[in-house]
């Protein structure tokens, strides 16, 4: 049998409209104050560690002056597109600065030659002027040579005025002269500026070495008793030569001049004996590191070649190596110099 029936719940209303106002007013106070308190909050935060929430966009890397582009046609058309050329030669240099700007690592420039606008056809001293006068770090130069109907050239120089040398000097042909060639060409060197701006900004001067020549230590049988012969002097010769071509055109390191000291060690070729003085003459040479290459002699058909790389600030040993040659005579010192430095001192893995 079914219970008594409920009567339905009701809410209180507010007593009264004005208290009903009053509580909206302070819920919506409350929500207020809440919000400008996560407000000041976050502009604390802001003011007091601002690389954190609210840091600022990194500063551009570098500064870019694109100049204009020259251009010349001897395709020999009939029809005049000296307007069209025109145009497309400013949209590709728009182009360019919009594209080498878009993630903010470079800041384009204008120079000014003589009261007007510096163009690629300007003499080279008048646009260096200008770029130190801007502060420009790069400047972009080139022109466009339309060869015939379908084929342009087009010729890109990026000059690093802070260096005093050229990073880019690129020549690329594309394919006929609408719109849709013209941005295809831009976006082929846009990477390719890119590309070079990045390995210029990232460059590194190389360690200035000096490399003595390479000593004979005879530990044969006859050591102490055969002096060193013509041909032992020889293939000691080449061996450094060997050694200093190598480094050279690895482009890490710059040779310093050895054959100016006047140091016992390095004159007598006993660098290997004097507990690292090598490195206080390398640094009167101006050098930051020294190289002093040994070749040891076990019998006359044993050797081993090494090379010991030391610090001329502190005098610390940076780098050993060492190879053995067998069954062998002096005329291989040179090889063993060379694989020594291919595999252990100029190698990828060794900064």
């Amino acid at each position: 049998m079914p219970g008594p029936r409920r009567a339905p719940r009701r809410f209180a209303p507010c007593a009264g409209v004005e208290r009903c106002q009053r509580l909206i007013t302070d819920r919506q106070k409350d929500q207020t104050m809440r919000s400008v308190s996560i407000l000041a909050a976050a502009l604390a935060c802001c003011l007091s560690a601002p690389t954190r929430l609210c840091a600022k966009a990194p500063a551009p890397r570098a500064t870019i002056a694109i100049l204009d582009l020259d251009y010349a046609d001897s395709s020999g058309e009939v029809e005049d597109q000296r307007a069209a050329h025109a145009r497309r030669l400013r949209d590709f240099v728009e182009a360019l600065g919009r594209d080498l700007t878009a993630q903010g690592e470079y800041r384009l420039v204008a120079l000014t030659c003589e009261a007007k606008p510096c163009a690629s056809s300007d003499a080279p001293a008048d646009i260096q002027r200008a770029a130190r006068a801007a502060g420009a770090r790069f400047v972009v130069t080139g022109g466009v040579h339309k060869m015939s109907t379908l084929v342009q050239w087009a010729k890109i120089t990026i000059a690093d005025m802070e260096r005093d040398r050229v990073v880019l000097d690129r020549l690329l042909t594309f394919r006929n002269d609408s719109d849709e060639s013209w941005r295809r060409a831009e976006h082929f060197v846009a990477q390719d500026i890119t590309s070079a701006l990045a390995s210029a900004l990232d460059w590194k001067p190389p360690v200035k070495l000096a490399v003595f020549p390479f000593e004979l230590e005879d530990f044969s049988g006859g050591g102490g008793i055969i002096p060193e012969s013509p041909e032992d002097a020889e293939q000691l010769r080449r061996a450094t030569e060997t050694v200093r071509n190598l480094i050279a055109r690895s482009g890490r390191f710059e040779l310093a001049e050895v054959d100016q000291t006047t140091d016992p060690n390095a004159t007598a070729r006993e660098l290997r004996k004097c507990d690292g003085c090598d490195a206080a003459i390398a640094k009167s040479l101006g050098a930051d590191q020294s190289l002093v290459g040994i070749v040891t002699r076990i019998t006359r058909t044993d050797y081993a070649v090494t090379f010991r790389l030391r610090d001329a600030r502190t005098g610390e040993m940076v780098s050993v190596g060492q190879t053995d040659l067998r069954i062998g005579a002096n005329y291989s010192w040179p090889r063993g110099a060379a694989w020594l430095m291919e595999h252990r001192l100029l190698a990828p893995q060794n900064p």
